[in-house]
C-alpha cells in the first residue's frame, strides 16, 4: 500500500499538489478547504491539515472555511492579508459568492495524487 507523507516544509507528493493548487488561486480570490479537497480527491479535513503545513510563500490565507471564515492559524493574519488583496468581507467572513475561485480543466503541471489508501485519482 502506498501512502503520501506531507511534511511541514511543504514537501511530499500531496503537499506539492496542494501547493500547486493554491498557487492557481490569484490575489483577490479564495477557495474553501472543501474546494481543495474536491480538486485533488481528499477530505476537507485532510485539506486543512495539508494547507496548515505549506510554506509561508504559498498563499495559504486564500483558503477559508465553508462559511467564509478566514484561517486563524499563523497568528490570525489571514483576514488582514485578504483585506489587503481587496477581498470583500462582512462580519468577519469572506463574501464567497463574489470572490470564490473556480477551476477550469485539469490540474496544471502537478504530479498525480495518491490517496492515503494507495488509490490514484486518475
Amino acid at each position: 500500500m502506498t501512502s503520501v507523507v506531507a511534511r511541514r516544509d511543504g514537501t511530499g507528493e500531496l503537499a506539492g499538489t496542494v501547493c500547486a493548487v493554491l498557487s492557481e488561486v490569484g490575489p483577490g480570490s479564495v477557495v474553501t478547504y472543501g474546494d481543495i479537497a474536491r480538486r485533488i480527491g481528499i477530505s476537507p479535513r485532510r485539506a486543512g491539515r495539508e494547507v496548515s503545513g505549506v510554506p509561508d510563500e504559498v498563499p495559504w490565507w486564500r483558503v477559508v472555511r465553508a462559511d467564509g471564515l478566514p484561517a486563524a492559524c499563523r497568528g490570525g493574519h489571514a483576514a488582514e492579508l485578504l483585506r489587503a488583496e481587496g477581498v470583500p468581507m462582512r462580519n468577519g467572513r469572506v463574501e464567497l459568492a463574489q470572490v470564490r475561485h473556480t477551476w477550469h480543466g485539469p490540474l496544471s503541471d502537478t504530479p498525480p495524487v495518491i490517496r492515503a489508501d494507495g488509490q490514484g485519482l486518475d
